[in-house]
């Protein structure tokens, strides 16, 4: 462990003399103390692992000259403390675990070698469904569904806890991972191995970045790469440009944290930070509390950037001691950090590092708002929510637009629920969901949607029956500190039962809409809303009957609720009238910054965290109860529509196959920007007309027992079937949304799937093409799976998001980018040409290659192989693959 910039000095705790640390601050060499934070860690990441034949020790130079080596393409290995799952990544992940398994078996190799060497937790937080709400037994009987839903799942995690070292599993009902992580995980210094370092973290979900506003280094990545990580291969990134975001000013009084992150998505989606780290600083950062940067770091994926980064300062100390974490520990941990200087003092300019560029929000210009309709960018002022509503009912269809006649913007449909006559317009809102661990793991914005109800009540509102109205906390804590404070009782009498603790309405898993209100909104042809406090509002995610759907704060969500329409202006009409004939106001009910902090000074304590997590994994009774198999090979039933060993091993032999040039490939779908992995793989229902549910009725399933998507990654099979199957998808060949194509040869209209397997058959290879920000949006790997096992080779795109862009090229598929300023419009491409994908013999990172066309037409783009590592993985057809001859050998 040998390097000449580091002294490795002890001890730093004369009770644990072993545990020594890298003196990085001490260098003469100035340069470390002009870096940002976040490359700190990156730094010692890269020393720590200088004996690992990836890392030289050149890279420690490099990450050291930062500033001067930014821009040219430098790599740097980055190999992460700790793994994160969540069960829909999760189950694939550990499905390929047991198929790497067999194949290293096949290829002559020890199975057991394909095992995590660094700690790896999964938090089973994706399955439960809003099945029931409004009742006081909905979390029971919506748990008790998810149980009997995925039981099969369960088992195959829990076999997997059993035959993997490093792997725990956190049950079902536990929380969301995000916060599991933030209030429990976590470490913030790792202890281990006989040294102090940074705790840093990868997870296999894109808002992994949540961690970051505790001052851990982390962010998502596919399944794929997940799985090396956990195998010990590092990540190899291109060194990051750091945009350091400057914070000044106090927000105004009734001003919540879910406002300033959506603030802030705007600003920097404009400002363009993909594939940057983006850094926090300024005097205005010690104005949040932790939960209110974990809000601002969860929305990373949103605003595109790798990572949004809270350094660790004195306010991130206290957060440890009051989650209920060691004492000891944590002052051990800010020994730690003062001794290598990096505990953050953000009032303090002076420790201000050098960035890559510089931009600033003062806090005090922030307005409530909401984001929509359709991305979380698309930034509202709660002021403007109605006027830009009604401005999208009109406007051509797009993100902004919905294309309704205007003689149908006034249109209202009756319809009877539960005995009663209601009326549904355009805007109505239909779903209302306190939801997503962006907004539940903040206690201000949590009892301030607490306070809200409890004054709302009083004053005589109500929520009408027929909206569907949701709470889903992310952790335990939550329900804790909500009934001690006195207000659950006020949240249930507005709906807002707890229905689970998971993810739920914010991934789509919000549970069907009463019958007479989706013929209602079907019959109007009605641009329904819902309302939620999470992170996205992608089309097709929520549900599949509203077309409008706004991020909101909890207060907000409640308060729209209430109003029952997304077309109120709440500083001129009133939210409803009591049955004294008082018109109650927003304003008249919306609890002051003092009185949340005042209730949350008194009930969110160390002794709720400590008593929730010290059984987190032994609470849920029926996952004690499950029987899992102990062998260290997974058995395979070929009955099973759940768990079904992938066919991407099949044939695999040691000796590597030279990649060929891709000919005469014809274009499956081709697409505009903003293209997302819910568009390419959908985690929601399984639509009864869709090749899945086809394959489904064939293995003898009723529709009741579909399940989702995303319930079903451990079968490749339904998940083929599944890829592009979007109903809001939308394909320039075809003049309607819907997931369809057509087959060339033929000129049939024919379902993605279908049209991809008489591809197949004919042998004809297949590309898709696409404009901006392709793959935006969640960190799903079978967003790169199932174009693969549709045969599609590669992507020619004008830009990728960075997550998604890596999963193609641990699949082997092609992420091929246009040349700056040209795109499928300037090159007169219709996507009915045939394409020829000139590979050359030697490749480099980012190569230009050449395209040619069957019209006689030719041109480049970029080979986006970013790094000589993933030109490795290109040449051995994926990431797997590579880690599979590598354990064998």
């Amino acid at each position: 462990m040998s390097n000449p910039f580091v002294r490795i000095v002890e001890p730093l705790d004369p009770k644990q003399p072993l545990k020594k640390f890298f003196n990085l601050s001490k260098l003469e060499d100035v340069r470390y103390a002009r870096l940002p934070f976040s490359i700190r860690v990156l730094l010692e990441a890269a020393i720590r692992n200088c004996d690992d034949f990836l890392v030289k020790k050149e890279d420690v130079e490099n990450i050291l000259n930062w500033k001067v080596v930014q821009h040219k393409n430098v790599e740097v290995p980055f190999k992460p403390a700790r793994v994160i799952l969540q069960d829909f990544t999760g189950v694939p992940a550990v499905v390929d675990f047991a198929a790497m398994r067999d194949a290293v078996k096949k290829l002559g190799g020890d199975p057991e070698k394909i095992n995590p060497i660094c700690p790896a937790d999964l938090v089973i937080d994706h399955s439960i469904q809003v099945d029931f709400n409004r009742r006081s037994d909905s979390l029971q009987k919506n748990q008790d569904l998810e149980f009997e839903r995925n039981k099969e799942r369960f088992e195959f995690l829990k076999w997997g806890s059993q035959a993997f070292k490093n792997m725990r599993i956190i049950p079902p009902g536990s929380g969301i991972i995000h916060q599991v992580n933030l209030e429990y995980l976590a470490r913030v210094v790792m202890d281990q191995d006989g040294y102090y370092y940074p705790d840093s973290v990868v997870g296999t979900d894109s808002h992994t970045t949540m961690i970051d506003g505790l001052g851990v280094l982390g962010w998502g990545v596919g399944g794929i790469e997940a799985e090396a990580v956990m195998l010990g291969q590092p990540i190899s990134m291109v060194l990051p440009e750091v945009v350091g975001y400057k914070l000044v000013g106090n927000p105004q009084p009734l001003v919540t944290s879910t406002d300033i992150v959506l603030t802030i998505t705007k600003h920097l989606r404009q400002v363009g930070v993909v594939g940057k780290f983006v850094e926090f600083f300024g005097p205005g950062v010690a104005q949040l509390s932790i939960a209110d940067r974990a809000t601002i770091a969860n929305m990373c994926p949103e605003y595109g950037a790798t990572a949004a980064y809270f350094p660790v300062d004195d306010i991130s100390i206290g957060y440890l001691i009051q989650t209920g974490r060691d004492k000891e520990k944590v002052m051990c941990t800010k020994k730690y950090l003062e001794a290598v200087g990096m505990l953050r003092d953000f009032k303090n300019s002076s420790q201000d590092p050098d960035f890559t560029q510089v931009v600033e929000l003062d806090l005090h210009t922030v307005v409530p708002c909401c984001s929509g309709p359709k991305r979380p960018q698309d930034k509202v002022a709660v002021s403007d929510m109605k006027n830009d509503f009604e401005t999208c009912l009109g406007a051509k269809q797009g993100f902004k637009g919905f294309q309704i006649a205007p003689d149908r913007h006034n249109s209202i449909v009756k319809f009877n629920f539960e005995g009663c006559d209601f009326e549904l317009a355009h805007g109505s809102v239909v779903i209302a969901a306190i939801t997503s661990c962006t907004n539940t793991s903040n206690p201000s914005v949590m009892l301030g949607a607490g306070l809200l109800a409890k004054k709302a009540v009083e004053a005589g509102l109500t929520v009408k029956p027929y909206i569907k109205t949701s709470l889903s906390p992310g952790s335990g804590v939550v329900t804790y500190y909500l009934r001690e404070s006195g207000v659950m009782s006020y949240l249930s009498q507005l709906g807002f039962d707890v229905v689970g603790y998971g993810c739920m309405t914010c991934i789509g898993n919000s549970g069907p809409l009463p019958e007479s209100v989706v013929e209602a909104i079907t019959q109007g042809d009605l641009v329904a809303v819902g309302v939620l406090s999470g992170n996205r509002n992608f089309e097709g995610r929520v549900h599949p009957n509203t077309r409008a759907n706004y991020l909101a704060s909890p207060p907000l969500v409640i308060a729209y609720a209430i109003a029952g329409t997304i077309r109120i202006d709440f500083e001129k009409e009133p939210l409803g009238i009591n049955a004294s004939g008082k018109k109650i106001f927003l304003k008249d009910i919306w609890p002051t910054r003092n009185e949340i902090q005042a209730v949350e000074r008194q009930f969110v304590i160390p002794g709720m965290f400590k008593e929730v997590y010290q059984k987190i994994e032994t609470v849920n009774k029926s996952w004690n109860a499950l029987d899992a198999p102990s062998d260290k090979l997974y058995t395979w039933n070929p009955k099973s529509t759940y768990i079904k060993s992938p066919p991407f091993f099949d044939g695999l032999t040691l000796a590597l196959q030279t990649p060929k040039t891709i000919e005469d490939a014809y274009v499956l779908l081709s697409f505009g920007d903003s293209v997302t992995t819910d568009h390419i793989s959908p985690a929601g229902n399984i639509a009864r007309n869709s090749p899945a549910a086809r394959y489904l009725t064939s293995r003898g399933l009723t529709p009741r027992e579909f399940n989702s998507y995303g319930s079903r990654r451990g079968n490749d099979a339904v998940m083929a079937r599944g890829t592009f199957a979007n109903i809001r998808l939308v394909n320039k060949f075809i003049d309607k949304q819907g997931p369809q194509t057509i087959h060339f040869p033929s000129g049939e209209t024919l379902d993605v799937f279908d049209a991809a397997e008489r591809y197949k058959q004919a042998g004809h290879p297949l590309i898709v093409l696409a404009g901006k920000e392709y793959g935006a949006g969640s960190s799903r790997d079978w967003a790169a799976k199932g174009p693969f096992l549709l045969g599609v080779k590669a992507v020619l795109a004008e830009s990728y998001e960075r997550i998604h862009r890596s999963n193609l090229v641990g699949m082997g598929v092609i992420p091929l980018q246009y040349l700056p300023g040209e795109d499928a419009a300037t090159l007169g491409l219709t996507g009915q040409e045939r394409y020829t994908i000139i590979i050359p013999e030697k490749l480099k990172p980012q190569m230009n290659v050449q395209i040619k066309l069957d019209t006689g037409k030719a041109f480049h783009a970029i080979m986006r192989f970013d790094t000589d590592v993933e030109l490795t993985y290109f040449h051995n057809g994926g990431i797997l693959n590579y880690m599979i001859r590598k354990m064998a050998s």
